[in-house]
């Protein structure tokens, strides 16, 4: 049946063509031309179902051709979900090995912690019996040192201690009094004791208590006659060098009597002799008017400084303020036994009053 449309379809054409060539030339006679008119109605009809066919076929074509273009659409979108499914399963591939690497190290993670774990359990068990085996010879330990502090028998057995650290400690400063003797000069021709102060001293000084002249007291034979506050150009310098040499003297005696008390001194001392110095830990401000209190304290030197205890080549007022530090340092341990000062400048009756507290007998019993 398709041959047969495709033969008529042909046979219409050519048709077609002889009537376009016959048309301008063909001159048709009477006789024929009945003839001729039945066959150009048939050529006519032929044509015109040669049209329809083309045009239905046409219209087929467009609605094949139509599909085609969505089918390849299709599957260039098909083409489009493919790329994109292989890259998501590459993504979930990698994804698969580091969820299997990170499952690896949580393993290992979990295994070393249940190690560990062990061990302090092990650690744990050993620990609890070792307190176990300590806890009594501990707790009768403790029981006895309660029973020998509490009570009279306790108390009574401190005191005795106490007693004996005070004699020890009465015994090696009467050495240092004996290496550093402190006494008053009187008429500059004997030695005489400095008068003992009243045993109120606790108190204060009290109406009784004779004051004494800085000037008139030795330490070892050597006056503290040359002050830093008192010096002038022509001051002998051997005087001078006296003063430095009992300056060295005080400030080793207060450095052991400050061992043997075992008090910390506030200022320490670098014992050379007659070149000893005296250390301050408070900060130095530099001075200056252009800066303010902030950039001054930002300036601020932290630290320790060193003060002269002698005036060889040394700036004078340093040494004023080394000899005041030793005072303080005096003043300190006078405190500590519960005795007050005399007074700033007295350097060596302030030294005097302390020996002569710890040599009393009633250092013993306080």
């Amino acid at each position: 049946m398709e041959h047969n449309r495709i033969a008529k379809n042909k046979a219409a054409a050519a048709a077609e063509d002889q009537y376009r060539q016959a048309d301008s030339v063909k001159v048709v006679q009477w006789e024929d031309f009945e003839q001729e008119l039945a066959r150009l109605v048939s050529l006519s009809s032929a044509l015109s179902e040669a049209k329809q066919k083309k045009l239905l076929l046409q219209q087929k074509l467009d609605s094949l051709i139509q599909v085609e273009a969505e089918s390849l659409n299709q599957s260039n979108q098909l083409d489009e979900m493919c790329e994109k499914l292989e890259s998501q399963k590459l993504v979930m591939g990698n994804t698969s090995m580091h969820v299997k690497v990170v499952e690896e190290n949580v393993k290992k993670e979990e295994e070393r912690l249940s190690n560990e774990i062990r061990s302090l359990l092990v650690a744990g068990t050993a620990l609890s019996l070792a307190s176990k085996h300590l806890q009594e010879p501990i707790i009768t330990s403790l029981q006895e040192s309660n029973r020998l502090l509490t009570g009279e028998k306790g108390y009574l057995h401190l005191r005795n201690v106490q007693r004996l650290l005070r004699v020890r400690q009465q015994y090696m400063i009467s050495q240092v009094s004996f290496l550093y003797p402190v006494k008053v000069m009187v008429g500059h021709a004997r030695d005489q004791e400095l008068e003992s102060f009243t045993s109120n001293r606790k108190s204060g000084n009290s109406a009784g208590s004779k004051p004494v002249d800085p000037e008139s007291l030795t330490i070892s034979g050597l006056h503290l006659t040359v002050l830093p506050f008192k010096t002038s150009f022509f001051t002998d310098k051997k005087d001078i060098q006296r003063s430095a040499t009992a300056l060295g003297y005080v400030a080793h005696a207060v450095s052991v009597i400050a061992t043997y008390l075992e008090v910390p001194l506030r200022y320490p001392l670098r014992l050379g002799g007659s070149r000893s110095y005296i250390i301050d830990y408070a900060p130095s401000l530099e001075s200056s008017s252009s800066d303010s209190t902030s950039n001054s304290l930002l300036s601020s030197n932290l630290k320790p400084t060193e003060f002269p205890l002698f005036l060889d080549g040394q700036e004078t007022t340093r040494a004023a303020y080394a000899v005041f530090l030793l005072n303080k340092d005096i003043e300190q341990l006078l405190n500590f036994i519960g005795v007050k000062s005399l007074g700033p400048r007295h350097v060596l009756a302030n030294l005097k009053e302390l020996l002569r507290t710890i040599l009393s007998a009633e250092y013993i019993d306080t």
